[in-house]
């Protein structure tokens, strides 16, 4: 429950001030797939590819996460909604310092990643959705996970013992089934120029 005496302080420096600095719009791209769909490596090749233009960037990864932020969180729905609500949260600062934030989390449901899109402003968040089947993300499997969930070593694993709700309406649609990473982010980098995030 919040505390009624903590109290929002408006700073003098705004989040159009240090937009403005950084000559783009801040927004949230926030990658959805299952395990092994390409988030964060397209996410990481998409951030390489606007750090040469010069765009100020942050990645927020679903494993580095668990690492401080979130480490005393399980993979309960629960406590995967609260892993996304505080991502959501941070994400939200960094939309507040003018950067673009590449969130890369698989994020099941529908009802958490909406939560993080209520946060910010219209147009601030771009939902991009790695339509990856997954017999495609088994065979990847690069962190034996899927073999593991399989055995029965893991629990609570989405898309086999858990539900992956896909995005209805996703800013940004990804085929990695058959799209290679390079035309991916360029179809990313397209979309934030046509929508006037970069120039």
């Amino acid at each position: 429950m919040k505390d009624e005496n903590v109290i929002w302080h408006q700073h003098a420096i705004s989040k159009q001030d240090r937009s403005e600095q950084k000559n783009h719009k801040p927004c949230i791209l926030w990658f959805t797939g299952l395990s092994g769909s390409g988030k964060s490596t397209i996410a990481g090749a998409l951030e390489h590819a606007l750090n040469k233009l010069n765009v100020h960037t942050y990645l927020l990864d679903g494993d580095n996460v668990r690492h401080g932020l979130c480490k005393d969180l399980s993979f309960t729905n629960q406590d995967r909604q609260e892993n996304i609500r505080r991502v959501g949260e941070v994400a939200k600062l960094m939309i507040d310092a003018g950067l673009i934030v590449l969130s890369a989390f698989i994020s099941p449901f529908s009802a958490e990643r909406q939560l993080v899109r209520d946060l910010v402003g219209e147009g601030e968040f771009v939902e991009v959705f790695l339509d990856t089947s997954i017999e495609v993300c088994e065979t990847r499997d690069p962190k034996g996970l899927y073999q593991k969930a399989r055995a029965g070593e893991i629990k609570n694993f989405t898309g086999i013992d858990s539900d992956y709700e896909k995005p209805k309406s996703a800013e940004i649609t990804l085929d990695t089934d058959e799209n290679s990473i390079s035309h991916s982010v360029e179809l990313l980098v397209t979309y934030l120029k046509v929508n006037g995030v970069i120039s």
